[in-house]
């Protein structure tokens, strides 16, 4: 039993309960997936910057990215429909509780001049979006290796029906928004 995991059943469940006076313990907000996206601009003149990235996104995550390509094409951007652009990874279940808890203890301490995740990033639906402005913060990810710093994209797909729930949900996971 993943630690986290442990702690939202034991802990946050009872506290969300009490709070917001749910009738059931259904009603509670939890965690649905954990997308993480990286869009990869230069992979248009370079081919070898994809793979570089998609490596290191499945060192972090510990799942084999998806290859995100191109809607249409855009002449400025010398891009062509179908020309992969960017990686994605969906995390659910036990590996996503391993990610946010790695993010929330570990990585986003390391964050440079750190003072908080902002409280506004909800989109009005329950979900949470943070971005990160290099994959350096990551344990996993060896400073040598790196070719260029990328940031990425984690969106925290919740059940909550509200941007307050949320919040509270996030907040009792260990989450550390501005004061």
């Amino acid at each position: 039993m993943n630690r986290l995991k442990d702690k939202y059943v034991k802990e946050i469940t009872p506290a969300l309960v009490s709070k917001f006076n749910y009738k059931s313990v259904m009603q509670v907000p939890k965690i649905e997936k954990i997308v993480i996206n990286m869009g990869i601009g230069d992979a248009v003149q370079n081919a070898k910057a994809l793979d570089n990235a998609v490596e290191e996104l499945a060192i972090i995550t510990g799942q084999k990215p998806l290859i995100t390509r191109a809607k249409k094409s855009i002449a400025g951007f010398r891009l062509r429909e179908g020309m992969p652009i960017g990686a994605k990874v969906t995390l659910r279940g036990e590996r996503m509780y391993q990610f946010l808890d790695k993010l929330v203890s570990v990585s986003l301490p390391r964050v440079r001049d750190f003072r908080g995740v902002s409280k506004k990033a909800f989109d009005g639906r329950g979900n949470y979006t943070l971005g990160i402005k290099e994959q350096l913060i990551f344990p996993e990810i060896d400073y040598d290796k790196v070719s260029k710093v990328r940031g990425m994209d984690i969106v925290i797909v919740t059940t909550a029906n509200t941007d307050e729930e949320a919040r509270e949900l996030l907040t009792q996971i260990g989450m550390p928004f501005q004061k």
